[in-house]
This record gives C-alpha cells, sequence and structure tokens, in this order.
C-alpha cells in the first residue's frame, strides 16, 4: 500500500470546480462584497499602478530604502500579483465587470512595461535598472515574478483571458535562459522562496515540462557550496558577512535542503520553499524530498509550532527561535506564515491522502490563517498573538502588506484545498457545505457535501457519477475524532477496516444517488502543551473540532488570567453567537479570581475565587466585536497525576 500511495499523484481540483456555502461561502461572500476591491484600492493610494505606468514619470524611491539595502516598495509587483489572484478567484463566484476591467487596466499597463527580452520588474525596469539580477539574496526580483505568476494562472482560469498568462510565460522564458549553469548564466535562486511553486502552477496551466525543470533547478540549486550568496556578494562589491539577519538559515540557504533537519529562519519563506519542494517531489516522485520534508515536518509541528498553526515567534527575523519558545501575548506568527502552513500541508497530501499533513492543514487554516481577516473583509492581523490586553487590532493596510491579499486569495481559492483528485481516486481533505465536479475513472462526477461543519459534525455526502464507475473516495478521519461512524447508503461500515493513514478509503462502483453519511462528534476538549514550553506551563486551551477558542473581555469582563478551568469542559454548553453566520459559543464552568484584592501589589494570602461560567468563542473570530483582553491558554485547575 505504501507503494501505491507514493506512486500516486494527487492535484488539488481547481477553483472553479468548486462550489462553496457554509462558512467558507461566507467568508468568500465578505471578499467579493469587500476585500477584492479594498485590496486594488489600497494598492492604487499606495502609489503601486502609477509604479508600473509607462504613460507617467516613475514615482522613484517612495519608501525609503533601509539598512539592509532594500525597501519594502521592491515587493509592490507582488502585491499587486496577490491582489489581482484575489480578484480572479472573487470573480469565480460572484462576476464583477467593473472590478474586471480595473484587473485589464493593470495587466495592460505590465505589457507595456514588459521589456523585448521578457524581463518584468517594475522596480528594476523603473527605479534601479542598473541593479538587475545583481542581489537575488535581497532583493526579491524572482519572488515578485512568482506572485505575478500566479496571479497570471488564476486570472485565466477565471476569465479565460490569456494575456497575463502570456506576458509571465514569456518572463519565465526568459529566466530559463538566463538561470543555470554554463557560459553566462545564473547559478543562483531567490533569496525569498515563491518562484518554485508558481512555477509548477505555470508547469500545470500550459503542460509545459520546462517550467518545472526550472523549479526544480532552483530548489537543487539551494545551499550548494560554493555559495552563491558569497560569490554573488564579492562579484557585486558588498560584504559577503555583512547582510540583513548575518546568516544563510534566515532564506533557508545554509544547506541543500534535501541535508536541512531543522526549521529555521523567516517563516513565510521557509513555508514557500517546504510548500515548492512538495509540489517537485509530487511531479518527480523524488522520494529524497519527500524523505526531508518528512523529517521538517515533525521538527516544525513536536517543537515550534503554536497550537492555532501560528509559526515563527519572533518579529525579529519573522520567524523561528529556539525549540518550544511559543510566547502568547508577544507571539508575531506572521497570518502570511499560517497561510504558507496551509500551502506546503497541501502539498504534503500531493503522494497521497495522510491526516498526519491534513489535520495541521486544518487547523492552521481555521485558526492561525482565518483569523487574519475580519468578518466584514476590510481589515487585516499581520501578527496573530494567543493573548492580548485589548491593544492588538486589525490594521486598514500595512507598509509591508503582503497579508492582506495572501489571507484573502486563501480564503477566496479554499475550494481546491478541500478536494484532491489522482487517476482512479477522490480525497476529501477538509468538510464544508460545498459541491465539487472532476473527471474520475472514465466519470464525470459531481460530489456535494450537505454539512454544517465545523458547528455541526454531521456530514452527507452525495456521489453523482454520469455514469457507473468503480473509483475510491477516501474521507479524512480527524485524530480528535473520537467516536466518530461511516454508512453508506444507509449501510454502516467499520471505519477501522478502511481506515489507512487517518482516511477512510471506500473504493467501490459508485452509480448516481449514492450516499456516504460521516458523522464527526464535536465536543469540547482541553488540550496542554508540552512542559518544555514554559510559557504554557499550568494553563490549558480548548478546542472544539478544527477551531481553537479563546476568552474575551466583551463576553467576560476584564481581567481574564483570573479564570481557572476548574472542570470537563466536554459538558460545556454551547449557544450560537448572534451576527456571526451560526458560529458557536461554549460556555464553560470556571472558577474565577475576585476583584477584590485591595491597593496592595503583593501579600501573604491568594485571591478568593468564586465559582461562575466563562464564555468561550472561536479564536479566528476575535477582535470582530468591541475590543478588549483575548486569550487562548488560560489557568487549568488541579491536574492530577496517573
Amino acid at each position: 500500500m505504501n507503494k501505491l500511495k507514493r506512486d500516486r499523484q494527487f492535484r488539488p481540483l481547481p477553483v472553479p470546480s468548486v462550489e462553496l456555502q457554509g462558512l467558507f461561502g461566507d467568508r468568500q461572500d465578505a471578499i467579493c462584497d469587500s476585500t477584492a476591491e479594498t485590496l486594488l484600492d489600497r494598492c492604487v493610494e499606495a502609489g503601486m499602478l502609477r509604479a508600473i505606468d509607462v504613460n507617467q514619470p516613475s514615482p522613484g524611491v517612495v519608501i525609503p530604502i533601509g539598512p539592509w539595502g532594500g525597501t519594502t516598495q521592491m515587493f509592490w509587483d507582488s502585491d499587486l500579483g496577490k491582489s489581482i489572484e484575489t480578484v480572479a478567484y472573487s470573480l469565480y463566484r460572484r462576476p464583477n465587470p467593473k472590478l474586471e476591467a480595473r484587473v485589464d487596466q493593470i495587466i495592460d499597463m505590465y505589457e507595456k512595461l514588459q521589456d523585448e527580452d521578457g524581463y518584468l520588474n517594475a522596480w528594476f525596469q523603473r527605479v534601479q535598472p542598473d541593479r538587475r539580477w545583481t542581489n537575488l539574496r535581497d532583493h526579491h526580483e524572482l519572488y515578485c515574478a512568482g506572485h505575478l505568476i500566479e496571479g497570471a494562472v488564476a486570472y485565466y482560469q477565471a476569465t479565460g483571458k490569456r494575456k497575463l498568462l502570456d506576458i509571465m510565460s514569456r518572463f519565465a522564458g526568459y529566466m530559463i535562459k538566463i538561470f543555470g549553469h554554463g557560459p553566462g548564466k545564473i547559478p543562483g535562486y531567490c533569496g525569498h522562496e515563491e518562484i518554485e511553486l508558481a512555477l509548477v502552477k505555470l508547469a500545470r496551466v500550459t503542460g509545459e515540462k520546462k517550467y518545472l525543470d526550472l523549479s526544480k533547478f532552483f530548489i537543487d540549486e539551494r545551499g550548494k557550496e560554493p555559495h552563491f550568496f558569497t560569490e554573488e556578494a564579492i562579484r557585486d562589491g558588498r560584504s559577503a558577512a555583512d547582510f540583513h539577519q548575518k546568516t544563510y538559515e534566515y532564506g533557508q540557504a545554509h544547506l541543500p535542503v534535501r541535508e536541512q533537519t531543522k526549521v529555521v529562519g523567516h517563516a513565510v519563506r521557509a513555508m514557500y520553499l517546504y510548500a515548492g519542494m512538495a509540489d517537485i517531489a509530487t511531479e518527480y516522485n523524488d522520494d529524497t524530498l519527500t524523505a526531508a520534508l518528512e523529517t521538517l515536518w515533525d521538527d516544525l509541528t513536536t517543537k515550534q509550532m503554536y497550537i492555532t498553526g501560528g509559526i515563527g515567534p519572533a518579529a525579529s527575523n519573522e520567524g523561528f527561535t529556539d525549540y518550544y519558545d511559543l510566547p502568547n501575548e508577544s507571539a508575531y506568527a506572521e497570518t502570511c506564515a499560517s497561510v504558507g502552513l496551509v500551502f506546503w500541508a497541501s502539498r504534503m497530501l500531493g503522494r497521497g491522502p495522510n491526516r498526519r499533513y491534513a489535520d495541521i492543514m486544518e487547523q492552521a487554516l481555521y485558526n492561525g490563517a482565518m483569523a487574519g481577516l475580519s468578518l466584514d473583509g476590510t481589515r487585516f492581523f499581520y501578527e496573530n498573538p494567543l493573548e492580548s490586553v485589548g491593544k492588538h487590532h486589525r490594521w486598514i493596510w500595512h507598509h509591508c502588506p503582503c497579508c492582506p491579499p495572501n489571507i484573502a486569495r486563501l480564503l477566496a481559492s479554499v475550494g481546491s484545498y478541500m478536494y484532491a483528485v489522482a487517476e482512479d481516486e477522490i480525497a476529501v481533505h477538509l468538510y464544508g457545505e460545498s459541491k465539487a465536479r472532476f473527471e474520475l475513472a472514465g466519470a464525470k462526477v459531481e460530489l456535494s457535501q450537505k454539512t454544517r461543519y465545523p458547528w455541526k459534525g454531521a456530514i452527507r455526502i452525495d456521489v453523482s457519477p454520469d455514469n457507473p464507475s468503480r473509483f475510491a473516495l477516501s474521507l479524512r478521519i480527524p485524530e480528535w475524532a473520537d467516536g466518530a461512524t461511516l454508512k453508506v447508503n444507509g449501510e454502516a461500515f467499520d471505519l477501522a477496516g478502511v481506515t489507512v493513514d487517518g482516511y477512510a478509503r471506500i473504493e467501490r462502483e459508485w452509480k448516481a444517488g449514492d450516499h456516504v453519511d460521516l458523522d464527526i462528534p464535536l465536543v469540547a476538549r482541553t488540550l496542554f502543551a508540552n512542559p518544555l514550553v514554559r510559557q504554557d506551563a499550568g494553563r490549558t486551551a480548548v478546542m472544539r473540532g478544527p477551531l481553537v477558542y479563546c476568552v474575551e473581555e466583551t463576553d467576560n469582563g476584564a481581567g481574564l488570567n483570573g479564570i481557572r478551568i476548574a472542570s470537563d469542559v466536554t459538558a460545556a454548553k454551547t449557544d450560537e453567537i448572534e451576527g456571526m453566520g451560526g458560529a458557536i459559543a461554549l460556555d464553560v464552568p470556571v472558577t474565577r479570581d475576585e476583584a477584590d484584592w485591595g491597593p496592595a501589589l503583593y501579600r501573604t494570602s491568594p485571591p478568593k475565587a468564586k465559582k461562575t461560567t466563562a464564555r468561550f468563542v472561536p479564536y479566528p473570530f476575535w477582535d470582530n466585536r468591541a475590543p478588549g483582553e483575548m486569550l487562548v491558554w488560560v489557568r487549568a485547575g488541579e491536574v492530577r497525576g496517573e
């Protein structure tokens, strides 16, 4: 079975093949209503369109160059690329001629900006044209190209318009001529990974393997000695030792990728690299890449990940520090990093369904990523702490606006993360009210989910092929789903007998009218951190299904650290939260320190406590009502040893 799994290639369904309702549908409606247009408006306000419009004078340096030798203005092409991608996904759901026309105008500007050789980058064509390809380590040229490629692929799939796809195909063709080994070629790669996964998307939509080969080149070259970044700096007259963060770990270029065993450096860069590696492992059936990724996966998820799926605790490097260093109030946990973790997890499923990856994908998606966008779709978290004294709120925009379009494009395309198809199998990785259409085993198949997940655990799946066909339907059974049950056409199935790597694999001849009923119990549960996570010692967190819960001041008053869970949370009462699309709150019996401490800062007697109830709400929805304190890890009652 392992050999079969390892040789199979699962690819996500295209976004237009999946229609969503329920929670994800609500998030997509907010993006259609507000976010997609908001992103373009704020790109215009920042000056990004003027930067690419050859009919206007170059704006020059708008955001000052920093001590690292660059400016976030260098990344503007990437922000436009992600915004175009978000608009494209929104057009699948809801046609918007006005918004489409705005994107067409931007694409026309890029067409006029592109050099005859195919090169395209607003900064290095209009501000520093003499610095092209001179500092791949720091200046994000290939990173920007990658995001424009992803935008081009999405826009082509949404509208059928090829102009941006052709523009970026020309640029990628130019890269093939420029990068590689041999006279006049650059044997290098980008300091900020992204181009690798983007080229895979380009290859899949065009059918051109040459783009896969270039992606593989960038991955294979990374971290090799003699080190490209060192030689590049010397050629450019820069100090090879004096640079941002002063370690090649920052961009995961300290070792060849197959030799890396610890997740280090900038969190978003790491996730994009591993996502690209996983894509190439799938496309080339490369077991050496898969083995390295499995080691890195364990390193991240057992020593360096927040319970929310947030990663990268430190602002100083926007990334990783020491094992088990997971502070709550000061957590950086960049939205883009959780988005990147979803990307990586999804691609790890390319070689076969495995809940080891899909459970984390779901956890990061619902919590660390989804929290990044307000319910109305207009405000954004850059950092995602697990505790706040009431001063942390979503931004309207950011000086480095990578997160707003990143979370928007993920949620707008989430249907493609729910389903993946191989030659003779469809895998359902995520649950939610949806309808998917695909071809499998010689049949056109429609698969629909009827459910209120993640608020209720009953899931009905209707399977409707246009003719009777034999294939496998694999359904993820989350690790936390104790007591899950499965029926096919009303007949109970022994889950243990059909479960492979956490997926119930049902292989049979399917015909129109067949249906599967999966019941996943959604029961509140408490979780405790490894004792080595010093910041969570003596504390517990509450989850229900894939959702992490928190307490907010708006429900419970100030002084949330005085709350102590002292009973079994499985008995918590559930209640629908008004104005939050059916979201479920948990009312949990707790004890709470009374507030009559007096004027003393310290005293010999502890505070008095009283029994009461605390309301816990889904973490991704916090800071959508009245501002105030928030806390995920609350004090735990007495823990008895065995």
